[in-house]
């Protein structure tokens, strides 16, 4: 069952940039993030496997991506 304890969401504006897909797909150590054609992705799979690093919030205009730890919810 993927994304047990963690979720990321990236706003509907943000999601169609293609460099910010690409700068979020280069930052993040555990592949969370995929540039596409369409923009950014979201890796369902890799979701538990995010360490809590923040990269993916200091590469992003601040609002843009949201990490959310569903067990402190």
């Amino acid at each position: 069952m993927p994304a047990l304890f963690i979720d990321v969401r990236v706003a509907d504006d943000a999601s169609k940039d293609g460099a910010l897909a690409k700068k979020l797909e280069e930052v993040c150590p555990v592949g969370i993030f995929v540039a596409t054609d369409a923009g950014v992705e979201i890796s369902e799979e890799n979701l538990d496997e995010c360490t809590l690093c923040d990269l993916c919030l200091e590469a992003a205009p601040k609002g843009t991506v949201q990490v959310i730890k569903r067990y402190e919810e």
